[in-house]
């Protein structure tokens, strides 16, 4: 995909500081510490020595960096590289963001509606958001209580080596899902579907959620369709990474990886073919009205 040069987007909020305090380390070296302090105090000249560290830690320099130097560099020099690599993804989901504004802005546009841009959260672990606490492990989602996209960089590589789909542009159909939930809310789709949930059992509650799902997959696919047309950001593979990525990522894919069967009742998002034929849809038609997965 082609996308260095684009704009980048101003709706990025940045929280991926906001992590808590990681005492990995620390307790490494102090447990290395402990028989060293134990055997130190036992004579006298050990007992100067544990005077001295003290004036010295308390003076600004960390004794523990001679118990574990290398390892202290060496997680040095990860965090740089995973620092750079973050930095990287961080500038291309901006271009991304930045290009579903204006694609969603003309396509509101056409219906007489007005676009609305979203906030997209980069966040480390674990994050706060208008639904409520969200981990990692819940992937990337939206919440349409604070109209926020919410994303852990860390989900690419798993889509790469979890999932076996790799690939710049099959980051960027995430995230294109993602803003589709953002129209479904900005065209009352959510609101009406939440309240069509009240009275229904859990298995009609999950074939509803199935549509939102598939719907925001077609809204990805028209997504691609301007991308290409207006952009021209699309290159050879592309849309293959975005179809194996909706492929990978399918409930019964999924369930057969996890369980070894799959239970369709249970389906949230879809089927694999579900998931790439609805994307397709929208990639091929460019319409609006071609989405109505319900």
């Amino acid at each position: 995909m082609k996308w260095e040069d684009n704009r980048r987007s101003s709706n990025i909020e940045d929280r991926r500081g906001e992590t808590g305090v990681n005492f990995g380390s620390n307790n490494n070296s102090l447990a290395l510490l402990i028989p060293i302090v134990k055997t130190l105090l036992g004579t006298k000249i050990g007992r100067i020595i544990l005077i001295v560290g003290v004036i010295a830690y308390f003076m600004g320099f960390n004794p523990l960096s001679l118990i574990d130097g290398n390892t202290t560099s060496n997680n040095s020099s990860n965090k740089v590289i995973n620092e750079k690599t973050d930095d990287k993804s961080a500038q291309f989901v901006s271009a991304v963001l930045a290009q579903t504004e204006d694609i969603w802005s003309k396509v509101f546009k056409m219906y007489d509606l007005k676009y609305v841009d979203p906030k997209l959260v980069l966040f480390r672990n674990s994050v706060k958001s208008g639904c409520g606490f969200a981990s990692s492990q819940t992937g990337p989602f939206y919440c349409p209580t604070d109209e926020k996209v919410y994303l852990d960089l860390s989900f690419f590589d798993e889509l790469a080596k979890r999932h076996d789909a790799p690939g710049d542009f099959a980051q960027a159909y995430v995230i294109a899902h993602e803003i589709g939930h953002h129209v479904q809310n900005l065209l009352g789709t959510l609101s009406e579907v939440q309240k069509a949930k009240q009275n229904l059992s859990t298995t009609k509650e999950n074939q509803l959620q199935v549509k939102v799902e598939l719907q925001a997959d077609c809204y990805a696919g028209l997504w691609a369709y301007y991308s290409k047309k207006d952009f021209n950001s699309l290159e050879k593979g592309d849309i293959e990474e975005a179809l194996n990525a909706a492929n990978a990522i399918g409930d019964d894919t999924l369930q057969k990886e996890a369980r070894g069967y799959v239970v369709p009742d249970s389906f949230t998002h879809g089927t694999s073919a579900q998931r790439m034929s609805w994307f397709k849809k929208g990639f091929d038609t460019g319409d609006l009205n071609n989405c109505n997965t319900f």
